[in-house]
């Protein structure tokens, strides 16, 4: 397989690649938020204006020269692969990583080795390239490409894991206990043995060990529920909560909350972290309009937002016009080899449900679906006779309730914006 046809097997999601000469040597390492597009920059005409830093360096030029093979490993989000470069960098010492960054000051993520260390980012460390641990036994990881998202990242972990980050060790509790981001051990809030499990736990999340952190925080679940220990096990269970949140790429924990609890109540194969949402707006079959809105880790993505003026059907048939927006929707998708969502959301009952599955079977594709019908806002899935009922209050409902209103609020916009044109002709 040469170059260009490997690219084009590369998936648009988030992740690592790692380039390799003809010796199977790994010579360069990068994070990428899709993977397909970014790789395949490097191998546009020299002019493109969306090649790799405009100027392009003579060392990048090289670099693309050696490239024999391209490895890649999919992550769940753009941070998840900024802690998997890092690692990987250190593990592999590429050598185009050091040449094209050996003039720039990134920074690390430095584990002191006090009795309870203090966590923060540093610019430079006065030790061997490579090397995890200092003197002084402080740890070190990165360096981090990403300044600007690796200290947000770093926030975000602080938020579930807390620790210290002051220098000196204080005497007394200063404002970083008082907002929730350290348990405030200079004042014996918190046992060396609880903090040092903080600790651990954050590093389980910079060495990409997200499995192992996830099995870790379960049976400590467990071992407290079984001991009574309910606050505490909730406590955690709220930690396995934010991490999931962490990995998906979004700071709403309760949209994580949400879609954990949506995936469960119709048995989806994974999170649904992208949902596209269709509806229809006619009156008496005129000017019949369809609209898709797209969400992304619970917030709208307008870039993906999709209008489809009805061209096949004449008159009041719901069923087929849903048939036809997603007909045209999935067909293009499919022949562009674009991402599939994580599930699709008709507004309707079980008609619009079962048009929608007749199209998407049509065109041999296979994604989740499901209709949630207005009046009593009941959810239908395909094959199942009943419908599923969440509770009002439930954040998996009012998730989809979101979605399906903007769909409709897209959908009848886009329906008065014809009628003025077909009235005024403008």
């Amino acid at each position: 397989m040469n170059i260009q046809e490997r690219i084009r097997t590369l998936p648009l999601a988030s992740g690592v690649y790692l380039m390799r000469d003809a010796a199977g040597r790994v010579i360069y390492i990068g994070k990428a938020v899709s993977l397909r597009k970014r790789v395949r920059s490097y191998f546009l005409p020299k002019g493109a204006c969306w090649r790799p830093s405009r100027g392009v360096s003579s060392k990048t030029d090289v670099l693309v020269n050696e490239i024999r093979a391209i490895d890649h490993i999919e992550t769940s989000s753009e941070a998840e692969a900024l802690f998997l470069e890092a690692s990987l960098i250190k593990k592999y010492q590429p050598k185009y990583n050091v040449e094209l960054k050996d003039d720039k000051s990134y920074p690390y993520i430095e584990i002191t080795g006090e009795p309870f260390p203090r966590i923060s980012l540093i610019r430079r460390i006065a030790f061997e390239r490579g090397q995890a641990r200092d003197a002084k036994g402080a740890v070190y990881y990165g360096p981090y490409v990403s300044a600007g998202l690796i200290r947000e990242a770093l926030t975000i972990i602080r938020r579930i894991f807390h620790f210290r980050a002051c220098d000196p060790f204080p005497r007394e509790a200063c404002l970083d206990y008082h907002i929730g981001l350290c348990d405030a051990p200079c004042i014996g809030n918190i046992t060396r043995k609880d903090y040092a499990r903080n600790i651990r736990n954050v590093r389980l999340i910079l060495e990409g060990k997200k499995d192992v952190l996830y099995k870790n925080l379960k049976v400590e679940m467990e071992d407290m529920s079984r001991k009574h220990e309910f606050e505490q096990a909730a406590g955690t269970r709220d930690q396995i909560r934010a991490i999931g949140a962490l990995y998906s790429g979004t700071r709403d924990i309760n949209y994580f909350k949400g879609a954990e609890q949506l995936q469960r109540a119709l048995n989806l194969p994974r999170l649904p972290e992208r949902v596209e949402t269709f509806d229809i707006s006619n009156i008496m079959g005129n000017q019949a309009a369809g609209s898709m809105v797209s969400f992304f880790n619970g917030k709208p993505d307008k870039s993906n937002y999709r209008r489809f003026r009805i061209r096949e059907v004449e008159g009041i048939d719901d069923f087929r016009m849903i048939a036809e927006v997603i007909r045209r929707r999935y067909s293009r998708l499919k022949r562009e080899e674009l991402i599939f969502p994580d599930l699709i959301i008709v507004d309707g009952g079980k008609g619009q449900l079962s048009a929608a599955v007749e199209a998407l079977v049509s065109l041999e594709v296979r994604i989740p679906v499901m209709a949630i019908a207005k009046r009593q806002e009941e959810i239908f899935l395909p094959g199942k006779r009943d419908p599923v009922r969440l509770p009002p209050d439930s954040l998996a409902l009012q998730l989809v309730q979101r979605m399906r209103d903007e769909a409709h609020r897209f959908a009848v916009s886009y329906h008065r914006k014809l009628r003025h044109k077909n009235v005024f002709g403008v």
